[in-house]
């Protein structure tokens, strides 16, 4: 499918489900069955608000590993994405935090979900949890191999890292769309909830036509400087009470953000 196909609505919203602790993490509370109540919970609000897709993030399990997630937090990722597939009657994303697009892509899969997001699709960074390397060369040949089509939404210079050589947003763009093989581009600030510069949107859609997703720091007093050039909008942190990603999403948040976005698309 294309993103079109995925996502009739023009600029579509895309709310992130921050999943609480999974096994294996340090914070892991010890019951699964409250992992499953709170996705599906924050999934019906997010749903019952307007927004037009979920992304599935394993966002509490801290610190990450910066590639491969051990075999505990894929089977629980691809579990509880699988009761928000099933439950939600939007579109469902995956992302497996740090880059484990491998996990994202056969989680994804077999949950029957529709895209993945990836942080780090090509080139290298160096993040929090040291240099992180693309690897879109094996992400699309698993893929193919899966028979899935499963979407990648590919970041560009991803946030809470720095390029380990600074090739520019422009080229980065190009390859990505062109040599990463990516369904769509999503642009960032450099933290989780911080501001993308219009400059940056700027420079992404010069240099691509595809779908070009706003990553982080989304509100509804600054879309409207971002919102010709954007194709969609991902949004975690500021629907939480106090704006903060830990915290549970708070239904008015959603739904004044909900409500600028209509006004802004008539």
């Amino acid at each position: 499918m294309k993103f079109e196909e995925i996502f009739p609505t023009p600029k579509p919203l895309l709310a992130c489900i921050h999943l609480l602790p999974l096994p294996g993490a340090p914070l892991y509370g010890g019951s699964m069955a409250e992992i499953y109540e709170r996705a599906l919970e924050e999934a019906g609000v997010f749903e019952e608000s307007g927004a037009d897709g979920l992304i599935v993030e394993n966002f509490r399990d801290k610190p990450f590993y910066p590639a491969k997630v051990p075999g505990e937090t894929l089977a629980a990722l691809t579990a509880v994405t699988r009761e928000v597939v099933r439950k939600a009657r939007l579109p469902v994303g995956v992302n497996a935090l740090r880059n484990d697009a491998g996990a994202a892509l056969a989680a994804a899969t077999a949950a029957e979900a529709h895209f993945i997001r990836v942080n780090i699709h090509m080139g290298a960074v160096v993040s929090e949890q040291g240099i992180i390397q693309g690897v879109s060369h094996e992400t699309l040949r698993l893929r193919a191999a899966l028979r899935s089509g499963v979407l990648i939404f590919a970041d560009v210079g991803v946030k809470h890292a720095a390029p380990l050589a600074d090739r520019g947003l422009p080229a980065e763009t190009r390859d990505l769309a062109e040599r990463g093989m990516a369904d769509a581009i999503i642009v960032s600030g450099e933290l989780t909830g911080s501001e993308t510069r219009p400059e940056d949107v700027e420079a992404v859609r010069a240099n691509t036509s595809l779908p070009l997703l706003i990553g982080s720091g989304a509100t509804p007093e600054n879309i409207h400087r971002i919102f010709d050039k954007a194709d969609g909008f991902i949004v975690g942190s500021y629907f939480k009470k106090e704006g903060k990603g830990d915290n549970f999403v708070e239904e008015q948040r959603v739904r004044g953000f909900v409500r600028r976005l209509k006004e802004l698309r008539r």
